[in-house]
């Protein structure tokens, strides 16, 4: 018996009535039982080995408390609430929106900022958030990352008080949802070209346009909407915050899609809608507003990939020992160890890249570049690691009782979104030359 399992013996024992009565104990780790002598109390417990996610270089040994104690609730939330229905809502292409007010009510959203609500927590412990989301499903993770990233960091950073003082409390309890509209059906890579435009009139702004491929816009109270401002002649980019329940606002459904089934997905619509001066961010014009929370979403999305890569590798891990065909289990084969040793090293180089990031957030020396290099690797490391998952577990991979094909048909959309690789390889391009090379 190992030291931690005396320990927990130890523990329960403390605790339980004393009494007269003997009994076995059993630890069973996998298929292996290892009986413990007679003992006079009455406990008819059967310890499960709790799994043990891959940390190869015990990065985690660094954690504070607080750290742990958020890590640990997302990922209680995620095993209570995400896993066992997760297959359903992929192939049903449905979101649970119920739970969106618990999410609030644990913490989820934007807890890196600081007051209205938000504990202002490490920016580890944020990305620890997003990883064990992802661990779940992209559609949990890109949901709480537009909330946080895309819509409360703009209006904390650069909304009014009042902007601030109304809507952080709703939105960071989940009693609101908010979505971020950029993208344009005719520009996507290229956001500063947008057609989308406001036009003061008097004390007002009447805005037109369209927005695509917008997460949570068909469920959202408010929408962070990017437009030119056409009254100034330089047109520079703002930010408004719009009401979905104003007249002329539409957000329709995209539907039919094949990947981040379990993520609510559309678009928004803008005829002449009428928002009052007192809507605009305030604090920012330009293309720095968008992009800069996109680097912070960004930052998320780099750890949420690294959880859905780490929950292939532990599923296709376990099949491997699982398994048994001629005569054992696959995973004494050389073949697949070769497989789990090569992914559970590109994982911990994705860790190792997503920890360093935290510490540069943390001290102010982050660079959208160091994100692009995070976000760019880490997506493509899960893209990667979740088809050799899926040959692992062979034809039962391609059901929706294991994850690593429902996270690879996820990944196709993460390395798309929010900048594609071939954008982020041409960010970094630029970073280490000197030479744009977008045209």
């Amino acid at each position: 018996m190992s030291r931690r399992h005396s320990r927990v013996l130890a523990a329960v024992l403390a605790i339980v009535d004393d009494a007269a009565i003997t009994t076995s104990i059993a630890f069973r780790r996998r298929r292996k039982q290892h009986w413990i002598g007679p003992t006079k109390k009455i406990i008819a417990l059967v310890f499960e080995s709790p799994p043990v996610m891959l940390d190869y270089v015990s990065l985690e040994a660094d954690l504070d408390q607080e750290e742990r104690m958020i890590r640990d609730t997302a990922r209680e939330f995620v095993d209570e609430h995400v896993k066992p229905d997760i297959g359903d809502n992929f192939e049903e292409g449905t979101f649970p929106t119920e739970l969106i007010p618990k999410m609030g009510e644990l913490g989820f959203y934007a807890p890196n900022l600081e007051g209205y609500g938000s504990p202002n927590v490490s920016e580890t412990a944020y990305g620890l958030l997003m990883q064990e989301l992802e661990a779940g499903d992209s559609g949990f993770r890109s949901m709480v990352s537009v909330q946080g990233a895309l819509v409360m960091y703009p209006i904390h950073a650069y909304g009014s008080e009042e902007q601030k003082t109304e809507w952080l409390p709703k939105l960071g309890q989940g009693e609101a949802v908010g979505c971020f509209g950029l993208t344009e059906p005719e520009h996507g890579s290229n956001p500063s070209a947008m057609n989308t435009s406001a036009e003061r009139d008097g004390n007002d702004y009447v805005l037109n346009g369209s927005k695509t491929w917008i997460t949570n816009s068909p469920i959202s109270d408010v929408a962070i909407v990017w437009a030119r401002d056409r009254s100034v002649d330089d047109q520079p980019v703002r930010g408004f915050l719009v009401e979905t329940d104003r007249d002329g606002v539409t957000t329709n459904k995209i539907t039919d899609k094949i990947s981040l089934r379990a993520s609510i997905t559309g678009e928004i619509g803008l005829n002449d809608v009428i928002v009052p001066e007192e809507n605009v961010l305030p604090g920012v014009t330009g293309m720095k507003g968008p992009l800069s929370c996109l680097t912070q979403a960004r930052y998320g999305i780099a750890w949420g990939a690294v959880g859905a890569a780490r929950d292939c590798f532990e599923q296709a891990r376990q099949y491997a020992l699982d398994r048994d065909q001629f005569g054992g289990p696959i995973a004494r084969f050389q073949l697949q160890q070769e497989k789990l040793a090569e992914m559970a090293t590109q994982i911990t180089l994705g860790q190792l890249l997503v920890y360093r990031l935290a510490d540069l957030k943390e001290r102010g020396d982050l660079r959208p570049q160091h994100v692009s290099m995070a976000k760019r690797n880490n997506v493509r490391m899960a893209r990667d690691q979740a088809r050799v998952a899926r040959e692992i577990i062979g034809g039962n991979g391609i059901t929706t009782d294991y994850s690593p094909m429902r996270h690879m048909a996820n990944m196709e959309t993460v390395y798309t979104y929010e900048g594609t690789h071939d954008i982020h390889t041409l960010i970094l391009g630029e970073d280490l030359t000197g030479i744009p090379a977008y045209q």
